[in-house]
């Protein structure tokens, strides 16, 4: 036997705001057409209770669910301008280099490596035709007429700088001074031809500085090999004297650095089109670089010797360590690094003129001490002890540098 429920009025609070009334408490109407004033208090009351729903319905409307995010996408809003400027996907994966996505970042990403991921970004990345110029050196072969223009021009600096010097032979006095400006500005002008074209040429801007520091190291090789030596012997105030054997090597060997530099861009591309991850790219580029480096040593160590017997000369090892100096820095400026080249530079210009500051500064009463170092260098291992130690230092300093920037994928990029 079920009991009645019960319910205290008195007691029981009513959600609906009725009061008590119920909708289905059933009672003898009043009247006798059914209707009496219980009916209207439960209409008029349940008409308001109604209402109060699509009100707070209309305050606070439902959230619309979020589907899943798409952190590719976040990344190609991020760098869509390198996406759309970019004409082939290691372009992007080099840029995204840059900015610090590494193999480790594009696995937040849900892909492999910084390759993938750049082969998403490029192909869901819209542009035109006109958005997607062709590559220079990887649509049709050069033709043969230009690279052998270029093959020549290599080889101009050191025609010009070793015709300069045997026209200054038998020439004395202002003639002479004439035709070493002459000969100067002529060997200047193929080198900048050089520069500006070519595997040698800065596709970015370059420092100011680098033509500075150049300048002193190419003066010092020519005119300051027994410096050292003069002042030491008290004849520092004497007129230096040409050493044009350094300058004719070092200018024949700007045609190897030229193949060297298109030897190694052309393989480390190579690889950067084979490779499927920064660090397989970085542990194929850097034996690389240091057989491209070793090559170059050979070859301007055969050209410094050989003209060392035509035009003898003392300093032939200072002579190679400023030729790789050079090279090494001209390497650095073609991937994208000119500061870290004129640091370099810089550097090895600061040893040489401290050098000399410091045997100048010995001369003064109580400050022999200064130039003891140096004294004693010269003395055991000759003038050129100065500038082979500065730019030996200096190189391996570059070279130390370049192994680690050129293994990056940013550094073969245009």
């Amino acid at each position: 036997m079920t009991t009645p429920r019960v319910t205290d009025s008195a007691h029981a609070e009513d959600p609906s705001g009725l009061d008590g009334l119920a909708f289905d408490d059933p009672r003898t109407p009043a009247d006798a057409d059914g209707w009496d004033t219980t009916s209207d208090d439960l209409l008029s009351r349940s008409a308001v209770w109604e209402a109060e729903p699509a009100k707070t319905a209309t305050r606070t409307p439902a959230t619309p669910r979020r589907g899943p995010a798409d952190p590719v996408k976040a990344l190609m809003h991020r760098h869509r301008e390198l996406c759309e400027r970019a004409v082939d996907p290691l372009e992007i994966a080099a840029g995204l280099e840059a900015h610090g996505v590494t193999d480790r970042t594009a696995a937040r990403f849900r892909h492999r490596d910084v390759f993938t991921l750049a082969e998403e970004l490029y192909a869901r990345v819209p542009r035109g035709e006109a958005q997607t110029p062709a590559r220079p050196g990887r649509g049709l072969p050069r033709p043969a007429a230009a690279g052998f223009a270029l093959v020549l021009l290599t080889l101009l600096p050191g025609a010009l700088c070793a015709l300069a010097v045997a026209g200054l032979q038998p020439l004395e006095g202002a003639p002479r001074t004439a035709a070493t400006v002459t000969g100067a500005v002529a060997v200047t002008v193929a080198l900048s031809l050089c520069l500006r074209r070519g595997p040698l040429r800065a596709q970015r801007r370059t420092v100011p500085a680098l033509r500075l520091w150049t300048l002193w190291l190419l003066a010092y090789a020519a005119y300051g090999a027994d410096l050292p030596t003069r002042i030491m012997n008290g004849a520092g105030e004497a007129a230096p004297v040409l050493s044009a054997g350094p300058l004719v090597g070092l200018a024949l060997a700007v045609a190897p650095a030229a193949w060297c530099a298109h030897l190694f861009s052309v393989q480390a591309r190579r690889r950067l089109d084979g490779s499927r991850g920064l660090e397989e790219f970085a542990s194929g580029v850097r034996p690389l670089l240091l057989g491209v480096v070793a090559l170059y040593v050979g070859a301007v160590t055969a050209l410094l010797a050989g003209t060392r017997v035509a035009l003898p000369y003392d300093d032939l090892a200072s002579a190679v360590a400023l030729g790789v100096l050079l090279f090494l820095a001209r390497l650095l400026v073609v991937h994208h690094f000119p500061a870290a080249a004129a640091t370099g530079l810089a550097a090895a210009c600061a040893v040489e003129a401290a050098a000399i500051l410091l045997l100048l500064a010995g001369r003064l009463p109580g400050c022999g001490f200064l130039a003891t170092p140096v004294e004693a260098a010269v003395t055991a291992w000759g003038a050129s002890a100065v500038p082979a130690a500065a730019c030996a230092a200096a190189a391996a300093g570059l070279l130390a540098h370049a192994t680690a920037a050129l293994s990056r994928a940013s550094a073969h990029t245009a």
